[in-house]
């Protein structure tokens, strides 16, 4: 058996002549548990709000996105596009045209995003989950010469819509050929209007709910004059293939023309400033744990002091100076394991309280929130993380001030 660790671990457990110190022991213990069990609970709720927001991209974004690297639009007929609809993993493709304009309805007016969808849009994504009221007809834009939109939710208020609105949507956007004729300024707009489905679509996202309206690609082609061009071809994927296999393949056909994005990378200013957000709330919980860790040091420095008359009895037993340092080096490493392994645990059964009971709401009055309590979502390699996060701190504290005191007293 390791000599030192075995007189370390008698040491943890053992009664010492001052009963502050098994009391500063404990608090150490403590201390370095809460810290531990703060790291779990905080990065679980960001993975928690992270999953959360995906979830409600999925309802709206497409598998994947190829969109071109230069400008806004590129040919529909391009025959590196052809290429990547032909893939015999993907399942839906359909274009879109996507571009600002100015909408008006009586006396209300907003920007707005109009995006232009083929018929099998509904196909390609999971839009039928967040449309109200759900008829169950699916989506279907246009009909002869009439064309219709479906706005966000937030949009419909702002523009005093509602789900069902009466007449005319009115849609402008700049001319994109010819001069400005300052003469007949209303010349330098293209005008087209939309009809209601008698719908509205719901993310519970600002982008969305406040600026979209979905409607035909005939319709925003004309809208912006892009006849025969597209602003992304969307995909979706037959179940089972292997995304990243897919989105590889897709990158080496595209080269640098065209850019191949998943869910995460068409959101990536999103999902980066939320990883941010958990990097910097790792970083400052880190040093409260060490801080923690100070509790750990005045705990050795007290068990040093105690334990005098035991270094001389084993120097005369034959112990070696390194070995005598290493039985406090291994006592300070005890306590920073059992607080790890005993605040990771408390985390755990925290977050499994609050994902079962929701102990922590987000606000007092129900469905204020698109949740009524904080999301926990708990991630295996966030938990290895923080317990080696906790190992490596708890440790390099102890080392320098173990090393000086037991030099000290070994020099007495």
């Amino acid at each position: 058996m390791n000599f030192p660790f075995y007189i370390a671990r008698r040491y943890l457990f053992s009664k010492k002549s001052t009963h502050a110190i098994n009391l500063i022991s404990a608090i150490s213990v403590l201390g370095v548990a809460v810290a531990t069990m703060a790291l779990v609970v905080t990065l679980s709720v960001f993975n928690g709000f992270h999953d959360l927001v995906a979830t409600f991209f999925t309802s709206f974004d497409p598998q994947i996105k190829v969109v071109p690297v230069k400008g806004k639009t590129a040919p529909a007929d391009d025959p590196i596009l052809d290429k990547i609809r032909s893939l015999p993993q993907v399942d839906v493709a359909t274009e879109t045209v996507e571009d600002q304009a100015l909408a008006i309805y009586g006396d209300r007016q907003a920007m707005v995003m109009v995006k232009g969808v083929e018929d099998n849009f509904s196909q390609l994504t999971h839009i039928s989950e967040i449309l109200y009221p759900d008829q169950g007809i699916g989506i279907d834009l246009h009909a002869a010469n009439l064309e219709y939109g479906i706005p966000g939710i937030r949009l419909a208020q702002i523009l005093g819509l509602g789900a069902l609105w009466r007449g005319y949507l009115h849609v402008y956007a700049p001319q994109r050929e010819g001069q400005l004729d300052m003469t007949n300024p209303e010349g330098a707009f293209v005008e087209d209007s939309l009809l209601s489905m008698g719908e509205v679509f719901n993310v519970s996202q600002s982008k969305y709910d406040r600026s979209y309206i979905i409607t035909s690609i005939a319709f925003a082609r004309n809208l912006f004059g892009q006849q025969g061009m597209l602003s992304a071809l969307e995909l979706r994927l037959k179940p089972g293939s292997n995304l990243d296999a897919v989105k590889r393949e897709m990158r080496k056909l595209a080269a640098d023309k065209y850019q191949v994005l998943d869910r995460y990378e068409q959101q990536a200013d999103t999902f980066k400033i939320m990883s941010i957000e958990k990097l910097l709330a790792y970083v400052f919980l880190t040093f409260i744990l060490v801080v923690a860790c100070f509790n750990i040091i005045g705990s050795l420095s007290m068990l040093i002091i105690d334990k005098k008359e035991d270094v001389a009895t084993l120097r005369n037993l034959g112990a070696s100076n390194r070995q005598i340092s290493k039985i406090f080096l291994f006592e300070g490493r005890m306590i920073a394991t059992a607080g790890a392994i005993l605040g990771i645990l408390l985390g755990l059964l925290l977050c499994w309280l609050q994902q079962t009971f929701g102990l922590v709401s987000l606000g007092s009055s129900s469905g204020s929130f698109v949740v009524d309590a904080y999301p926990v979502s708990v991630h295996f390699w966030d938990i290895i993380v923080i317990f080696f996060t906790v190992i490596v701190v708890g440790w390099v504290a102890v080392w320098y001030p173990v090393r000086h005191l037991s030099r000290r007293l070994l020099a007495e």
